[in-house]
């Protein structure tokens, strides 16, 4: 599975598991630390983590696990480091504070409906 796929399937999860505005913005062209960020966010800690989990879970089935994995203490960021593609699922009040999208603009923001094409939503 390339990168692609592989956002594809991650996308999928978060938003069957009811991830809140998922976003998927291309860095390749403006970073060395990884092609694409997959942000999501929650509106509990305790969502944070499911959310976390069941991405985990169900990329190991496919034979991938992350390079590493880094959160606060509180756990309201959790980062999951595919090398290529790099996930960061917030709480939505620290989401809205280091505000990502901001700090990498620069980056091309890809539409959702490529990535859920086929699939069926709730």
């Amino acid at each position: 599975m390339d990168s692609m796929g592989l956002i594809q399937k991650i996308v999928t999860i978060l938003d069957k598991k009811k991830a809140d505005d998922i976003q998927v913005i291309r860095v390749s062209d403006i970073t060395s630390l990884g092609d694409y960020f997959i942000i999501a966010s929650a509106d509990n800690v305790t969502k944070v983590k499911s959310l976390v989990n069941e991405v985990e879970y169900q990329t190991k089935q496919l034979g991938y696990r992350p390079a590493r994995v880094e959160k606060d203490a509180s756990a309201q960021w959790i980062l999951l480091d595919y090398q290529d593609v790099i996930v960061h699922i917030f709480y939505r009040q620290t989401r809205e504070f280091y505000d990502l999208e901001r700090l990498w603009a620069d980056g091309e923001t890809l539409p959702l409906d490529v990535f859920l094409e086929g699939e069926e939503t709730d």
